[in-house]
């Protein structure tokens, strides 16, 4: 199972989120996106279906009929309903339900970076869990730093 972290300190989750979902989409894989603020959740939706002009990623809200169809579902908690491989936890907290997926993309800014510093400790600690802190540099490109 692995772990990514990354540490948001020069593009924000709105141009970061798109391109994590596009690769894992493109690979043939499917998301779950979690934020538990119902605001945050609607701003994804959005940014999802409106990031590129010529293009969106195929995505739902958690609750829908469809939502077994998904290959990218947003939802308020760390349950795929579509079937993901594949969890992105967006709001800054991570959940160990996240464990149970293949792979996790944990991405934090600031704010948060206390709480992600005590997960990545915990994470250290289990069996089977690889993890990878990915930072920004001045030019926002994305290097492994752990």
């Amino acid at each position: 199972m692995q772990v990514d972290f990354y540490h948001l300190t020069v593009a924000p989750l709105d141009r970061v989120l798109p391109s994590i979902a596009e690769k894992v989409l493109g690979s043939g894989g499917r998301l779950l996106i979690v934020a538990g603020d119902p605001a945050l959740r609607t701003r994804i939706d959005q940014l999802l279906w409106s990031y590129q002009p010529a293009s969106f990623l195929p995505h739902g809200q958690a609750g829908g009929e469809w939502d077994a169809e998904q290959p990218a579902l947003i939802a308020e908690t760390v349950a795929p309903a579509n079937g993901a491989g594949n969890v992105a936890l967006v709001d800054g907290l991570w959940r160990d339900e996240a464990l149970d997926f293949e792979r996790a993309f944990h991405l934090f800014d600031e704010d948060s970076i206390g709480a992600a510093r005590v997960a990545w400790r915990a994470l250290g600690e289990r069996e089977g869990v690889e993890r990878r802190y990915w930072r920004q540099d001045e030019n926002g490109r994305w290097a492994q730093v752990a």
